[in-house]
C-alpha cells in the first residue's frame, strides 16, 4: 500500500476531529513508539495509522492538525514526531526548528510530497533522523523509520552526555590541580586531612579553595569561598590559592598576606560584586597558642578529648567588600593532640532536617559530636559529615563542601 492509494484505505467515517488519540497495536516484539503526527490533511493522518496498524509495530498515535496544536504535545516528548512540513500556521525550516528545539528529546521524521523530496533531504541535514516521501512508503518503510530514527535520537543523546561527561571529567581534573594542592607539611608539627566534593547539582567546580605551608618555623592554613557558582568563580578561586602559596612562601610578612590578597581579588574579580569568606590559622612551632583571622566566613571548630568547640573569632566582612588594611588578630588555644577543622559553607548551609532551618555551625558542633561518639576517626570524619549532612539535608547538598582538618602532633 502507498500514501495514493487513499481509497483502498479509507475508512467510512473520515470525520474525526484532529486532537483525537488514535491508538492501534499490532503484535511486536520491540517496545512501543510513541508517535505525534503533525499533519493537517486527514485523508494522510488516517493512512499512516493504518500502515503502522499493518506493520509490526507497537504505536500509540497522537495525530494534530498544526503547530499550535503541537506546542501542547512536544514539551518533554521522547518518542517520534512524524512531521509534514506544510501546515497551516507553519512550514519549512523554521517549522523544523521549532520542533527540534521544543522536543530535543524526540526523534524527528519529515513527510514531504514528490516534488518536495529537497526539503527531506534538508532537512535531515538540520537535525531530523529521517525523511519520507508521500506516495512512496508502505508499512514496512514507516515502521522501519520510526525505530531507526528513535534508536539513532536515543544513540546520538547518549554520545552527547558521553561528550559532556568527558569534558566535565577533563575540566574537574585541571580545577581540582589548582583546588587541592599538595599542602607543604613535611617540616611541620601538624599533619592534616583534606576532603572536597563539588556540589552534585552543578556541571562546574566552584570556588572553594584551601591550602596550608609551613614557613620559617610558623604554619599557615587557609580555607576560602569565592562567592557565586561557575568558571570565573572557579578561576578566582585557584588565583588566590596560588597568590596566598605565593606570598606566604616569599616571605611576605603575616600581618601583609590577607590584605595583599584582598587587593589581588579586587584586581582579578569578573565583576566588581564578587567578593571571598577566608579563614587563615597561624601557629608558631613548639606553642599550642595560634592566631587566627576571619572574614565573613563560618569559624573552625577543635575536636580535643570528645569535646567539640568553636573557636570565638571577632566577625569581619568577606575580602572584597570594604577592603580595608588589617588592624586586629584574634587567638585561641590549639592543645597537641587536638584536631583544627576547617570547612566551606556547603556543610552548614544544609537544612537542619527540613526547610526553612539550617545546620548552622551549632547544627555541625552536634553533627560532629554525634560522628565521633560512634568511634570514627578523624582520617573518616569528612566522608561520614557529608553523609550524616545530606541526612539531615534530606538529600545531596547544593553546594560545594571543603574541609581541611589539622591535628597538632607533638613531633619533639
Amino acid at each position: 500500500m502507498t500514501m495514493t492509494d487513499t481509497e483502498q484505505a479509507w475508512p467510512a467515517d473520515p470525520g474525526r476531529a484532529a486532537e483525537a488519540v488514535m491508538e492501534r497495536r499490532s503484535p511486536s516484539t520491540a517496545e512501543a513508539v510513541d508517535v505525534l503526527l503533525v499533519e493537517d490533511d486527514t485523508q494522510d493522518a488516517f493512512l499512516v495509522e493504518e500502515l503502522l496498524a499493518d506493520a509490526a509495530l507497537d504505536t500509540r498515535i497522537t495525530w494534530v492538525r498544526t503547530l499550535d496544536e503541537a506546542r501542547e504535545h512536544l514539551v518533554g516528548f521522547r518518542g517520534c514526531v512524524l512531521l509534514d512540513l506544510n501546515l497551516p500556521d507553519a512550514r519549512g525550516m523554521s517549522l523544523l526548528r521549532e520542533v527540534l528545539t521544543t522536543a530535543s528529546a524526540a526523534a524527528v521524521v519529515v513527510l514531504t510530497g514528490f516534488n518536495d523530496e529537497h526539503e527531506g533531504i534538508a532537512a535531515v541535514a538540520a537535525g531530523a533522523q529521517d525523511y519520507l516521501v508521500k506516495g512512496q512508503v508502505d508499512g514496512s518503510l514507516l515502521a522501519r523509520s520510526l525505530r531507526y530514527s528513535v534508536e539513532r535520537q536515543r544513540a546520538d543523546e547518549n554520545a552527547r552526555q558521553l561528550r559532556e561527561a568527558e569534558l566535565y571529567a577533563r575540566e574537574n581534573m585541571r580545577l581540582e590541580r589548582g583546588l587541592l594542592p599538595q599542602v607543604l607539611l613535611d617540616s611541620s608539627p601538624l599533619s592534616h586531612r583534606s576532603f572536597y566534593r563539588p556540589g552534585r547539582k552543578r556541571a562546574l567546580v566552584g570556588g572553594d579553595f584551601y591550602d596550608a605551608v609551613q614557613k620559617d618555623g610558623t604554619t599557615h592554613v587557609i580555607v576560602g569561598d569565592v562567592s557565586g557558582h561557575g568558571p570565573d568563580e572557579a578561576a578566582l578561586g585557584v588565583s588566590l590559592r596560588i597568590a596566598w602559596r605565593a606570598l606566604v612562601m616569599g616571605g611576605v610578612a603575616e600581618a601583609e598576606v590577607l590584605p595583599a590578597l584582598e587587593e589581588i581579588l579586587v584586581s582579578e574579580r569578573a565583576q566588581e560584586e564578587m567578593y571571598a569568606t577566608l579563614c587563615q590559622t597561624s601557629l608558631d612551632t613548639g606553642s599550642e597558642d595560634a592566631r587566627i583571622r576571619l572574614f565573613g566566613h563560618p569559624p573552625p571548630l577543635v575536636l580535643h578529648g570528645g569535646a567539640v568547640e568553636e573557636v570565638a573569632v571577632a566577625p569581619r566582612p568577606p575580602l572584597g567588600v570594604f577592603p580595608e588594611h588589617e588592624t586586629e588578630i584574634d587567638g585561641f588555644r590549639l592543645p597537641r593532640g587536638a584536631t583544627l577543622m576547617l570547612y566551606t559553607d556547603g556543610l552548614v548551609d544544609a537544612y537542619d532536617g527540613k526547610p526553612p532551618g539550617r545546620l548552622e555551625v551549632g547544627g555541625l558542633r552536634r553533627m560532629v559530636g554525634d560522628v565521633l561518639e560512634r568511634g570514627t576517626s578523624i582520617v573518616d570524619l569528612p566522608e561520614h559529615l557529608v553523609d550524616e549532612a545530606e541526612r539531615y539535608n534530606g538529600g545531596p547538598l547544593q553546594d560545594d563542601v571543603a574541609m581541611l582538618l589539622i591535628t597538632h602532633e607533638d613531633r619533639t
